[in-house]
């Protein structure tokens, strides 16, 4: 009777997952499963630091070109796009984003120290270029989201 209920039913006693094994395969599957979550958390975070990051490097590279830039300053972003015919809606938006404006002076190079024909008398006349200095400094936007620094080159 016991080999005919095995034969109706088709199974062994062999043929099933013990408890255990079915723990096992569980808990391989729930850390698989936390790990992906994580990763993909870790990937929306770092997604979301690249957004804020470039959006920071647009506003900085309104200061490209502008007036603004060369001193500390407080101002809304609106003001360096003065020389530009914008849309209202971007001025509005740009009205709203207070940003402040460090200037660091990193450098000045004077032409004037290598040209060896300024400190001759006879080279100085009316038609001589006085020398030419080239200042380098670094602008640092610091925005609400964080902030953003654009390397500044300016002749004098």
């Amino acid at each position: 009777m016991k080999r005919r209920f095995e034969s109706v039913w088709g199974m062994s006693k062999k043929g099933g997952f013990t408890l255990i094994e079915v723990m096992v395969s569980v808990m391989i599957i729930s850390v698989v499963v936390v790990a992906l979550l994580q990763l993909q958390a870790n990937n929306t975070h770092t997604f979301l630091q690249l957004q804020k990051a470039q959006k920071n490097l647009q506003y900085a590279s309104l200061l490209q070109g502008s007036k603004y830039g060369y001193e500390n300053d407080s101002l809304t972003l609106d003001r360096t796009l003065e020389r530009f015919d914008l849309d209202d809606d971007l001025r509005r938006e740009l009205k709203k984003i207070e940003a402040k404006i460090i200037y660091q002076k990193l450098e000045t190079i004077d032409t004037g120290e290598f040209d060896e024909s300024l400190g001759e008398e006879e080279g100085v006349g009316e038609d001589t270029q006085a020398p030419l200095a080239i200042e380098i400094g670094r602008s640092v936007l610091q925005l609400q989201e964080g902030s953003t620094s654009i390397l500044r080159v300016r002749l004098r």
